[in-house]
């Protein structure tokens, strides 16, 4: 599952805020502030995660997690 911080690194790489964020996941703008506020646990439906998983991810956002990093970057658009 994604992390707060790759969530507000991908809102950073595209250059949105978090109510356009929750437009495009189709969710609360309150949702959204409050997973990226979390911690770790998120108390939050696995099926709103994936909302926003996808939505960055339509966007070109990759996210990133090995043994020693997690992280996103932006897909080219060559």
């Amino acid at each position: 599952m994604i992390l707060p911080v790759q969530i507000r690194a991908a809102r950073a790489l595209l250059g949105i805020n978090q109510s356009e964020l929750a437009d495009m996941a189709e969710i609360s703008p309150g949702t959204v502030k409050r997973i990226e506020a979390s911690a770790g646990n998120m108390k939050v439906l696995l099926e709103t995660v994936v909302r926003i998983q996808q939505a960055l991810e339509a966007e070109g956002i990759v996210f990133i997690e090995t043994d020693e990093m997690v992280g996103v970057a932006l897909r080219s658009k060559s």
